[in-house]
């Protein structure tokens, strides 16, 4: 067995990388050398992954501006997108029991390219995956809807992932893109979510923050539903 560091000075690149489970991990000096060698490895095969993510950003503007002149309304409030880390491809990668290295990576990891589509409504969010599903280039991967059924602490959300042809000077390749739809009232829960639970390191008096969160997404989602029919009501009226 290697010797064991503390992820500290060694792990310059894995803090500069910003993944929070490896900087808190003791890693040995072999899964320090494995990291660096897929960080190594990975630098130009993420061209394709970036590729492959701008092209669902176009379309996705594309998709925004035609529903724009046909409908005179915007189902996207916004878009963001980001290549995941090669430090948090090592972790999945670990955590998932695969190895290390490029092959296990493009086999095994499907959201190393990721697109984040923030709508007004619910209903735009199951328009808009109705409408990727009929863009017959792209392959539907698998859906995740976390809308119908919530995640245990109140995450809501639907995430896909698709297959995006990226065409190069010699070849065609698909590769893997992850969509999260949310709505701006899933995101703002998210959002908060996730900077507070990296302070709920303790217990506090009288609060469960467990719940709490939980709570607070059904009030979000209660006041999101109550939106919904206002607009809808509103839409009738004009």
């Amino acid at each position: 067995m290697g010797n064991t560091v503390s992820a500290e000075p060694e792990l310059d690149l894995a803090v500069a990388e910003g993944s929070e489970i490896l900087k808190s991990r003791n890693l040995t000096i072999d899964d320090i050398k494995r990291m660096r060698d897929l960080e190594s490895a990975t630098r130009g095969i993420m061209q394709k992954y970036h590729a492959a993510m701008r092209q669902m950003e176009v379309r996705f503007e594309i998709i925004d501006a035609d529903l724009s002149a046909r409908q005179n309304r915007n189902p996207i409030h916004h878009v963001e997108s980001r290549l995941k880390k090669p430090a948090s491809i090592f972790e999945k990668l670990q955590r998932y029991g695969r190895q290390t290295t490029i092959e296990d990576m493009e086999a095994y990891i499907m959201d190393i390219a990721g697109i984040r589509v923030i709508c007004s409504y619910i209903s735009d969010v199951y328009k808009l995956l109705d409408l990727i599903k009929r863009q017959d280039d792209l392959t539907l991967v698998t859906v995740k809807d976390y809308i119908s059924e919530p995640k245990p602490n109140g995450y809501r959300s639907l995430h896909i992932i698709v297959k995006v042809p990226v065409y190069f000077l010699d070849k065609k390749e698909e590769v893997p893109v992850e969509v999260q739809f949310r709505t701006i009232a899933m995101d703002f829960w998210a959002s908060l979510e996730h900077d507070l639970k990296y302070k709920a390191v303790r217990a506090i008096e009288g609060i469960d923050s467990f719940d709490e969160l939980k709570d607070c997404s059904h009030i979000i989602e209660d006041v999101e539903a109550r939106m919904q029919i206002l607009a809808k009501a509103l839409e009738v009226e004009e």
